[in-house]
């Protein structure tokens, strides 16, 4: 009986896996694309259903210090050429900048804004930045769960950014892909803020790429939509493609 025991434990040891190891396996399930341009909708809702379309340029570049990327406004017209520049710090603070063509400046986002609203949208600062998964700490082991009919990691991570307008997140990650589908993002007292959905992913050249993420803000009820429309990998970008003389 005392061996049956043993061999139960050693079995659910030898299968149980930690929440920081899952993140770790999902967040290279979508790394390796090196540089890329992407063409997006950003749809904006508020809370009486009323829709404001949005055209953006995206382009990242993966390096061994953090991820760069620049987001570019192409429609409306009131805010065309309105960019973002990000520089990933793994284990610190991300450095932002935004250009703002109406006013013919550079403004640096300080680490005490990066929970604030990105454009107007659902999507702060800090959801636009790399989610790299070294950023976070990670709560235990990952939980199976069942929902719909398909089982998914539950894993709970906290933003080691002390300026982060999250407490926590709970993110719901396929078992056989190890992607990302949902998740649940707790405000500074704990309270639910946000629900995102990950919804749609595609293939190219073997990697995983996302298609559509949707923000629901729900204690204000708006939410902000993300589509690619089109998106290049490989792009052959380099660091200077990234500088602050890009955002003019």
């Amino acid at each position: 009986m005392k061996n049956i025991l043993l061999v139960s434990v050693l079995s659910v040891g030898l299968f149980a896996q930690s929440s920081a190891d899952i993140a770790r396996k999902s967040y290279e399930a979508i790394s390796g694309y090196g540089s890329s341009v992407s063409k997006t909708t950003m749809i904006l809702k508020n809370a009486q259903g009323v829709e404001n379309t949005r055209k953006l340029e995206i382009k990242k570049l993966e390096t061994d210090d953090g991820d760069r990327s620049l987001i570019s406004f192409l429609y409306p017209l009131d805010i065309k050429n309105t960019k973002l520049l990000s520089f990933e710090q793994i284990g610190g603070d991300d450095r932002q900048w935004l250009y703002l063509p109406a006013l013919k400046r550079v403004k640096r986002i300080s680490a005490s804004n990066r929970s604030g609203s990105f454009m107007a949208s659902e999507f702060s600062y800090e959801d636009i930045a790399s989610q790299n998964y070294k950023n976070y700490t990670y709560e235990g082991e990952a939980q199976k769960i069942n929902k719909d009919g398909l089982e998914y990691f539950q894993i709970t991570r906290v933003p080691k950014d002390k300026n982060s307008g999250y407490s926590r997140q709970v993110v719901y990650i396929d078992t056989k892909s190890y992607l990302a589908r949902f998740g649940e993002y707790y405000d500074k007292q704990n309270r639910l803020l946000k629900e995102v959905t990950f919804s749609e992913y595609r293939k190219l050249d073997n990697l995983y790429r996302i298609q559509k993420i949707n923000m629901h803000n729900v204690q204000s009820g708006k939410s902000s939509l993300l589509i690619w429309d089109q998106d290049e990998i490989k792009a052959g970008l380099k660091p200077y493609d990234f500088s602050k003389r890009a955002l003019k």
